[in-house]
């Protein structure tokens, strides 16, 4: 994902699982192997090898997946990568309430805790009834605040 700050491009990299919640973040200056093969050693330490890696055609993934030994693992077609690409529109949503970020370490820190509150109140609306969503979401907030308070 590319993000502007101070007028320059910058790339935020996440990993995102298969029910859509993001798993880890990391941002960078530069899309290259060196960035990839962090960003997916981060990835791996912390959740373990996937089933597979679904990425989109950057060949930097490609390079560090093939040093990492994994390259059976990446999966890279046309609508494969959707559920990452949609996971981008409600950080987007916020990131232009918010006017842009102005420093590195200030998208880094507000990327991790929107990834972790934006999963703790995301409901999958569509799949339960109306009394199911309710409760989960009542329940949620009731954590929220335990955590908060």
């Amino acid at each position: 994902m590319f993000v502007k700050i101070n007028g320059e491009m910058r790339y935020l990299w996440r990993a995102i699982d298969h029910e859509g919640e993001v798993l880890e973040s990391y941002v960078s200056t530069t899309r290259d192997k060196a960035e990839a093969l962090k960003f997916i050693k981060k990835a791996l330490k912390r959740h373990g090898r996937p089933k597979a890696i679904v990425t989109d055609r950057l060949r930097s993934y490609r390079a560090a997946l093939k040093e990492l030994g994994a390259e059976d693992l990446q999966h890279s077609g046309r609508r494969l990568n959707n559920r990452a690409e949609n996971s981008h529109l409600p950080f987007r949503r916020r990131e232009r309430a918010m006017a842009r970020f102005r420093r590195m370490k200030t998208l880094q820190k507000f990327s991790s805790v929107h990834a972790q509150v934006h999963n703790h109140f995301s409901q999958e609306r569509h799949l339960v009834s109306r009394k199911i969503y309710k409760e989960r979401r009542s329940a949620a907030l009731a954590e929220w605040r335990v955590v908060m308070g």
